[in-house]
């Protein structure tokens, strides 16, 4: 269905147009840039099934260089932009990526992560010519525009949680249908969302996130159009509504406390009225939020469930949500199953772990381990989140993923926190967690026991706090800390993290 077929039929159509610069990418253009990409891919020496990485913030360059991966049938790391040089190197060395390609604004991180990685044998940088570094838009200018010999569809290898607290790649196989033909997961996703040739979609988040990426390019799998925010703002989230005239979006919980934020002359400044859906996911919204989200802009908010890992995913409308207040919907993609601690299924509006039965095999790259503790005995899949489905077959959250903490739509390990802050000195134990926030769902959570002799105090926990930001990035940092006399523990050593969730909600 794409790039050639819509190149043919609308070559000046946009693909997508950047939200605040303006600039705009054709489908005849795109189907030019992306395969010389993919010429310079292989000119590399890379073939069907290597990675590559992109590490850099939303701009015109994104999707282009995506879709030169896709077209050369390679996986795609995606690397989010916030991450600190030793969490980029990890990505790196763990996707085995031979390629990186970033940004002027990322390239102190992105050179020092890929000059001290082994696998990484070539770095970019979109805007320019950098010291390490070469020039992509250079490079790709005078290779043939024409698609490559062995043309195939590649995939996005996004990263989730780990059980060391570092994140995992989710593998799945290439697709043998060809490059053309969208799918299967894909063509469900586009029926049911209603995505075509008539879609203007809005796209405010970030591209390395799983839901913006996958979306943006279902849209163009179907021949519609991008409208890709470069960092999101509310009111101008409504002012690209109205120039646009967009038809469709996606956010998160966060992005609607935005919206609201905004007084009612500045909302009611813009005319919205070409919106059709919006589409909400990523992480719990509040009830009221939603509410209020409904009596603003009417029943058109539509909210879906699903992970990285691509196995399973449920839909629910505003009628089918006003019914089934807190519930993320029923199955469009994968069957639903919900067990208990022995893996046995358990009845309706009991809780459990949530499993979904599918045919769309996946792994954690390079951690067997962790893809056989994802299978149950019937080898139904789970994203490790808890949850019951109720009579008629609606699935309800009740928690996400263990301890793993949502912040404004992010994935944030508490492993990974817990293991920065127990090498400070002044600490003996630690454990991190999120609790609720207004504004981004859930914010970071660090409880202190000190060593003995040391004595709390504000100025301590300004230091942790600043300790954590000099290592990890600032999102992954506790928002607050708080001191203990000592953390609850089993007699085996085991942290009893729900008691002291409790504890501080």
């Amino acid at each position: 269905m794409y790039p050639q077929t819509y190149a043919k039929e609308f070559p000046d159509k946009p693909a997508f147009i950047m939200g605040k610069s303006g600039e705009v990418v054709t489908y005849g253009q795109l189907d030019r840039v992306s395969n010389k990409g993919a010429h310079l891919f292989r000119q590399l020496g890379l073939q069907t099934g290597d990675c590559m990485a992109i590490y850099m913030e939303n701009r015109v360059d994104f999707m282009q260089i995506a879709w030169a991966a896709y077209r050369a049938g390679l996986y795609i790391a995606l690397i989010a932009t916030h991450l600190k040089t030793d969490e980029v190197k990890y990505i790196l060395e763990n996707s085995d990526s031979k390629v990186m390609v970033t940004s002027r604004k990322l390239a102190d991180i992105a050179r020092e992560a890929s000059a001290g990685s082994i696998k990484a044998e070539h770095s970019f940088c979109v805007d320019g010519v950098l010291a390490g570094m070469k020039d992509w838009r250079s490079a790709v200018q005078p290779l043939p525009d024409t698609p490559i010999a062995d043309e195939s569809r590649g995939q996005e290898m996004l990263y989730t949680s780990g059980t060391t607290g570092r994140p995992k790649g989710v593998k799945v196989p290439l697709a043998k249908e060809g490059f053309v033909k969208r799918a299967p997961d894909m063509e469900i996703y586009i029926k049911v969302w209603g995505f075509g040739k008539e879609t203007v979609y809005l796209s405010p988040g970030p591209l390395y996130h799983a839901a913006p990426f996958r979306t943006t390019l279902m849209v163009m799998f179907a021949g519609g159009t991008n409208i890709i925010m470069e960092k999101f703002d509310a009111e101008d989230y409504l002012r690209l509504v109205e120039k646009h005239k967009v038809t469709m979006s996606q956010v998160v919980p966060t992005m609607f406390v935005r919206m609201l934020a905004l007084d009612n002359k500045t909302r009611n400044k813009y005319h919205l009225s070409s919106l059709r859906q919006i589409i909400h996911s990523a992480a719990p919204c509040p009830i009221e939020i939603k509410e209020r989200m409904l009596d603003w802009l009417g029943m058109i908010i539509s909210e879906g469930y699903g992970g990285s890992e691509g196995v399973g995913a449920t839909t629910i409308n505003s009628q089918e949500w006003v019914a089934h207040k807190g519930s993320v919907g029923r199955a469009v993609f994968g069957k639903i199953h919900i067990l208990d601690d022995d893996g046995n299924e358990c009845a309706p509006d009991n809780i459990g772990h949530i499993y979904f039965e599918t045919q769309r095999p996946f792994e954690y790259h390079n951690d067997p381990e962790k893809t056989k503790r994802a299978h149950s005995r019937k080898g139904y899949i789970s994203c490790g989140d808890i949850g019951y489905v109720d009579e008629a077959g609606y699935l309800y959250l009740t928690d996400r993923k263990d301890h793993m903490i949502i912040s404004g739509g992010v994935n944030i390990y508490p492993a990974e926190i817990e293991n920065v802050l127990i090498m400070h000195p002044n600490v003996m134990d630690v454990a991190v967690f999120g609790v609720p926030d207004d504004d981004f769902g859930e914010c970071v959570l660090a409880v202190i026991e000190l060593l003995k002799g040391v004595a709390p105090s504000e100025e301590l926990a300004e230091e942790l706090i600043d300790y954590c930001r000099s290592k990890l990035s600032k999102i992954k940092s506790p928002k607050n800390i708080e001191f203990i006399d000592e953390l609850p523990r089993t007699s085996a050593g085991k942290l009893r993290k729900h008691e002291l969730k409790e504890r501080y909600m």
